[in-house]
């Protein structure tokens, strides 16, 4: 750990300055056979509709997970396919593979519109200002927003806290700052990695640390367990076989949670940042005594939008078109496995930075007007399924090490 005077020095926040010759990945990425990075990857084959033929994704997000990987020793670009391999889901054109996000047609747009939470009805009945049946709001829910201007869609939205958006044309290039730099990684081993990240992206960014020798301690509250222990079992072990459990109240074990943060190297937030303040925790203080603070938020930590793997990448312009140019999902939540290697290679980087990890951002910098289209307009060459890596045990229960966990910090708390 380095001492406050120095880190205070450094500190700084990389949203928008890269750390290093960022460029370095982008000369890599430009330089790989992009078609065979997306065939490879598992994507293609969950992009399309199920009647027809696979789609080819535009942009490079396959090159540069697969460059990213290379920093962990995993195949990066096989990460952005890989729940699909556990769950057995398949390619649903304007519907995610998951099925909790749909392509909805706006004004002269298109939305996408993630309905995944128990108040998701409701919230989406507020944003089109009608009640929506509970049973199947996608119906009248399309009828509604056929009409509404894609700025009314991303201003209710944000207002609100739903996770949509009007899907938006990428820029012409790919954004440099955005991605982390390629030069000489620090070393993590022994390092303490503290994550309040649920679902994927954070969990990825955590176990790909963890991979490097980092202690992965993951952090549940009562009021918000992690939503993943409901879905696949299996990929949550993946995600979560090396780590720690530890459950903290953050009211009554304040003490603690405060106290295990400080102890952090790097602390992982995937929430807005409104959410950990709300526990007493403040990223510039942990950044100014030498923590790495990894920030993942759907649009930067100054935005008030929510937003899932599915609708933030769509919104960001990553879709694929189908043979009428309309829009489909690409791959499964692709912003989250994307974002989980972006912001991992960001915690190499070095100690006392705080890095905004905006999903929308890192989906968008992938996008450098690299067509996408028919995969029967390339030279033949099979498309890879979806594929996983072996599991290597069990995530363990939550609130199993907590107690462990603190005594071996030192740290007091009464269960």
């Amino acid at each position: 750990m380095i001492d406050a005077a120095r880190a205070s020095a450094v500190a700084v926040r990389t949203s928008g300055t890269p750390v290093g010759g960022a460029g370095a990945i982008l000369r890599n990425v430009q330089d790989r056979d992009v078609a065979a990075d997306w065939l490879a990857s598992g994507v293609v084959a969950l992009t399309g509709h199920p009647d027809g033929p696979a789609l080819f994704p535009p942009g490079r997000a396959a090159s540069v997970a697969a460059e990213l990987g290379e920093l962990f020793g995993v195949d990066g670009a096989a990460l952005l396919g890989e729940r699909a391999a556990f769950t057995g889901r398949g390619r649903a054109g304007r519907i995610s593979v998951g099925g909790g996000c749909r392509l909805l047609p706006l004004a002269g747009s298109w939305a996408a519109v993630s309905c995944v939470r128990p108040d998701d009805v409701a919230l989406l009945g507020a944003l089109v200002e009608e009640a929506l049946p509970d049973a199947d709001p996608w119906p009248r829910l399309a009828e509604a927003l056929a009409d509404m201007p894609p700025d009314t869609v991303d201003e209710r939205a944000a207002l609100l806290g739903v996770p949509a958006a009007a899907v938006r044309a990428p820029g012409a290039s790919a954004d440099s700052r955005v991605l982390p730099a390629l030069g000489l990684p620090r070393a993590v081993e022994g390092l303490l990695v503290v994550s309040f990240g649920a679902l994927w992206a954070a969990p990825l960014c955590a176990q790909l640390l963890g991979g490097l020798g980092a202690r992965v301690v993951t952090v549940e509250t009562p009021q918000r367990p992690d939503g993943a222990r409901r879905g696949d079992p299996d990929f949550h072990a993946l995600l979560h076989a090396g780590d720690r459990a530890v459950l903290l109240d953050p009211v009554t074990d304040r003490e603690a949670l405060h106290g295990l943060v400080r102890a952090a190297d790097v602390v992982i937030e995937a929430s807005r940042p409104r959410a950990l303040r709300g526990f007493g925790l403040d990223a510039d203080v942990e950044v100014a005594r030498g923590a790495t603070w990894i920030s993942i938020t759907a649009a930067g930590r100054d935005s008030d939008r929510v937003g899932f793997g599915d609708d933030v990448a769509a919104a960001a312009g990553l879709v694929a078109r189908d043979a009428e140019g309309l829009p489909v999902f690409v791959g499964d939540a692709i912003a989250d496995p994307l974002t989980g290697l972006t912001a991992a290679a960001r915690a190499l980087t070095g100690p006392a930075l705080l890095h905004d990890v905006s999903m929308a951002d890192v989906v968008a910098a992938t996008l450098d007007g690299t067509p996408g289209g028919s995969v029967t307009g390339v030279e033949p060459r099979p498309v890879a399924p979806p594929r996983a890596r072996s599991l290597s045990g069990r995530a363990p229960a939550s609130a199993a090490d907590t107690a462990a966990v603190l005594a071996g910090l030192g740290i007091r708390w009464h269960c």
